[in-house]
């Protein structure tokens, strides 16, 4: 039976290697502004996401009024690192609407994200002039910028 309400996204949550690193970039890269930091730990976090003995430190981002939670986990310890390609299930990607895509690649590249093909313009349809192009960064996070003409 379906929900009584549809649901509302309320978030993104990307787990990252260094929160520090990765709130420069969406801060100096695409100009998100934090919102706010906090911890997560003991028996809610460790339930909530479903990894024993979590400690989370966290922040949200608040990018254009889209909400991004960043979360690095600082136990347990030897924590996984995910870099699928973008053709493997379970891989995801954030699709952003840029107004200069070429200078926001160079932005983000400066933080160590790149392309993972040259930038293309959508020929025909209705989307056509439309540029595209995916960056990831080296914890395997990506995203898709989209400049539209």
């Amino acid at each position: 039976m379906p929900p009584t309400q549809q649901p509302s996204v309320v978030h993104t949550g990307i787990t990252v290697r260094s929160l520090e690193a990765s709130l420069a970039f969406w801060a100096g890269a695409l100009g998100a502004e934090i919102e706010r930091r906090f911890h997560l730990g003991g028996e809610f976090a460790a339930e909530v996401v479903g990894v024993a003995g979590a400690e989370i430190d966290a922040a949200v981002i608040d990018l254009n009024g889209y909400a991004i939670e960043l979360l690095q986990y600082t136990r347990p310890e030897g924590a996984r690192h995910h870099r699928p390609a973008s053709n493997e299930v379970g891989s995801w990607h954030l699709a952003l609407g840029v107004n200069d895509l070429d200078a926001t690649v160079q932005a983000c590249s400066s933080y160590g994200w790149h392309t993972l093909g040259e930038p293309q313009r959508m020929p025909d349809g209705p989307r056509a002039g439309t540029r595209f192009t995916y960056l990831r960064d080296a914890d395997g996070s990506t995203i898709e910028l989209i400049e539209s003409p």
